[in-house]
């Protein structure tokens, strides 16, 4: 297999990055730079994109922000009780785990999220101040990394936990009011700051929540300004991934679906914060709207439901029932059962996203990948949500760029 990395040392600052996907992503990493694992379920290790100018997985460097005081280790020996991690890939990259956790920062809090176990009174600190001294403080961080790992580019990651819905969310439509707000010292989500401090410092951001992030018109604003790309929101892992596959058979061959209901149970952390109803709102919003068009009928019922089973521990087990209508008015029913490590599944594709946001700015592209959109449930940069339709998107952006 033909590789066209480039020899630029790329740093990838996780937003979140003592949580099960930033660990996953730490121990896979390095157990594919030292031949222990095969790159299964990284996109961009297969043709086309291994044509493609991608930072060279030996030459990333990881660091991060985190809002809770555990530690790497704690994170890791959580996933090898419950059969995500084994011990001996744990033992081999302990070394690279323990500088990982040498370059993790204390991150800030949102305010919702006040009050929750096991946080980090550093990040509640960082919280009580200003806007603008937070993202000055989360800037000054990425700035740092940068310069002491002698890195070429810095791009941020959001995959911290799902923050709570705000009913009475402003929409900050344009830059000007956002600035003045930040001036005026109104709080705000903390994912707006991580967004704010990573484009206004020229990193490339990608982010993998349900969380607003740069999705706002004033941060996609300011990302034109600064000619920074980035992409979101809502990385696609499990059953959204396989409803945006299957939806389209149905409108394709002109069956009327009815009702569309899924279940999830899923433990871990995610799960805890996923069993407020705030944060769960901002999670089943994006679940429910690539169905809705995918379908394309406003009348069809469809319904998320979300429970928190703490045994399940990092596996999460989906079950969706499809009602629909055939000819002669003849009903019937598709039910299908996901279960899976949503960490597992995403670290790849996190990486990939890294790579891809790195290589989008070395080439001058500017505001957000619309090519990106196959990894998230709500692409930032709109369009269809057909996997199919999303990935040949991708397909063709790589053999466009890898034929010069």
């Amino acid at each position: 297999m033909t590789h066209a990395h480039s020899p630029r040392r790329l740093g990838v600052w996780l937003i979140g990055a003592r949580g099960s996907i930033s660990t996953c992503l730490a121990y896979g990493l390095s157990g594919i730079r030292e031949g222990l694992l095969e790159p299964i379920g990284l996109c961009t290790e297969r043709e086309p994109f291994t044509r493609l100018p991608l930072a060279a997985l030996d030459e990333i460097v990881l660091g991060g922000h985190d809002v809770c005081r555990r530690d790497l280790t704690h994170s890791a020996d959580e996933l090898v009780a419950n059969g995500i991690l084994t011990s001996d890939l744990v033992v081999a990259a302990s070394a690279f785990a323990s500088a990982y956790e040498a370059r993790i920062r204390p991150g800030t809090l949102d305010e919702a999220d006040v009050g929750f176990a096991d946080l980090d009174p550093r990040a509640a600190h960082l919280a009580s101040r200003s806007p603008r001294d937070q993202i000055a403080a989360l800037a000054a961080d990425f700035a740092a990394f940068k310069r002491e790992n002698e890195l070429d580019r810095v791009v941020v990651v959001n995959v911290a936990s799902t923050e709570a819905y705000r009913t009475d969310r402003e929409d900050w439509n344009d830059l000007a009011s956002f600035e003045r707000a930040l001036d005026q010292g109104r709080t705000q989500p903390a994912s707006l700051l991580y967004a704010y401090a990573a484009i206004s410092s020229g990193c490339p951001y990608v982010n993998f929540t349900p969380s607003r992030g740069a999705s706002i018109g004033a941060l996609r604003e300011l990302a034109r300004l600064k000619r920074v790309a980035h992409c979101g929101n809502d990385g696609k892992t499990g059953e959204t991934l396989v409803k945006t596959v299957l939806a389209p058979l149905f409108r394709a061959r002109a069956l009327k679906v009815l009702s569309w209901q899924g279940y999830n149970m899923l433990g871990n952390r995610d799960g805890a914060v996923l069993s407020d109803a705030s944060h769960r709102e901002t999670k089943v919003r994006n679940k429910n709207e690539a169905l809705r068009q995918l379908l394309g009928d406003p009348d069809v019922h469809t319904h998320v439901g979300i429970d928190y089973v703490p045994s399940l521990q990092d596996w999460k087990t989906a079950w969706d029932y499809i009602h629909f209508e055939g000819f002669l008015g003849a009903k019937m029913t598709l039910q299908f059962t996901w279960t899976g490590s949503d960490s597992a599944l995403a670290a790849p594709l996190v990486l990939d996203l890294a790579r891809l946001a790195d290589l989008a700015q070395a080439r001058g592209e500017v505001g957000e990948m619309a090519h990106t959109a196959a990894f998230f449930k709500a692409p930032v940069a709109g369009g269809t949500h057909d996997f199919h339709a999303q990935f040949q998107t991708l397909l063709a952006y790589a053999e466009r760029l890898a034929q010069g």
